[in-house]
């Protein structure tokens, strides 16, 4: 349903305009991780801790098997955060709704958080794991054609920027990517080219400058803007991509960028499919499938996959 004016007034509330997220990301580490424990049906999941290896460090994984899975279809989940916060534990009933939805083995990735480990670390962590994944074939019987890199957020901008390091490192190669509200740009202030970072960076629970912050969290200096791997709108060849389904939120400051880095995919020859989500926040995706909004991105996702 539309969104009300009382429901505005109240996000206007909570829209802190000038948050200084170098001073809060903390705060706001602690406030996610109350999420972390919440019960899940153990008759209908098994779920296992694993780690895998990213040169001498040890990548957090979390494994979701539906009981009922088919056994030979795999997500890769890179969770959302703006590469500042979350972790695998905030993100179990996210990643345990999606096993359950898809019908899919889910693997999470708990990958290292900026900015104690700044661009290109966390991303790397991803790329180590979905290697492992594709190269090693350590679940047996899933072919790569079955395999999907996925995710929501600095998880979208993840997933797009291993695709483009896998088709340049020719390690593996992906052959489907989904990204909910992905960040693609790197410019969130008052002259970017994109309308939604002025229109919905203001008073719809992530602004426009807590995008900025985080960014600014998660680079190193100015050159990282320029690299396709941190902003993939940077790509000046975004030829031989992964069939790709990119949903974005009506009210989010990143809609604009993400549902243009679809359009170029498809100016380069890929087989790609956006679609905005009506009446929706950044964030949405992280509530129950009960949720009209969440039900319908999973309409989406279901139907993505089947035709794979």
């Amino acid at each position: 349903m539309p969104i009300s004016k009382a429901m505005l007034a109240a996000l206007k509330t909570l829209s802190y305009p000038d948050i200084d997220i170098k001073k809060t990301y903390k705060i706001k580490r602690q406030i996610e991780n109350l999420k972390i424990r919440s019960v899940l049906d153990g008759d209908k999941y098994q779920i296992w801790d694993r780690t895998v290896k990213n040169n001498d460090y040890d990548v957090p994984v979390r494994i979701f098997y539906p009981k009922d899975s088919e056994q030979d279809k795999l997500i890769i989940y890179f969770h959302g955060g703006g590469w500042v916060i979350g972790n695998i534990d905030s993100y179990t009933r996210v990643c345990a709704n999606l096993a359950k939805e898809t019908n899919h083995i889910v693997v999470s990735v708990d990958y290292r958080l900026a900015p104690e480990y700044k661009f290109p670390i966390g991303l790397e962590d991803c790329y180590a794991v979905a290697k492992e994944i594709y190269v090693k074939g350590i679940f047996d019987g899933i072919k790569a054609e079955n395999i999907t890199i996925m995710g929501d957020s600095a998880g979208g901008n993840f997933t797009a920027a291993i695709s483009l390091m896998a088709r340049d490192r020719k390690e593996f190669k992906v052959f489907n990517q989904i990204m909910i509200y992905p960040a693609t740009g790197n410019n969130y202030t008052e002259s970017s080219i994109f309308d939604s970072v002025r229109t919905n960076g203001k008073d719809y629970l992530l602004t426009s400058n807590r995008v900025l912050g985080y960014m600014n969290l998660y680079m190193n200096n100015e050159d990282d803007r320029k690299n396709p791997y941190f902003s993939p709108l940077m790509e000046t060849d975004l030829s031989d991509q992964p069939r790709t389904l990119i949903i974005t939120a009506e009210f989010c400051p990143l809609r604009d960028e993400g549902e243009f880095y679809g359009q170029l995919l498809k100016e380069n020859g890929n087989n790609v499919e956006i679609h905005r989500m009506p009446d929706a926040l950044h964030g949405y995706f992280s509530l129950s499938p009960k949720f009209k909004a969440v039900k319908n991105t999973y309409v989406l996702v279901n139907e993505f996959l089947r035709r794979r």
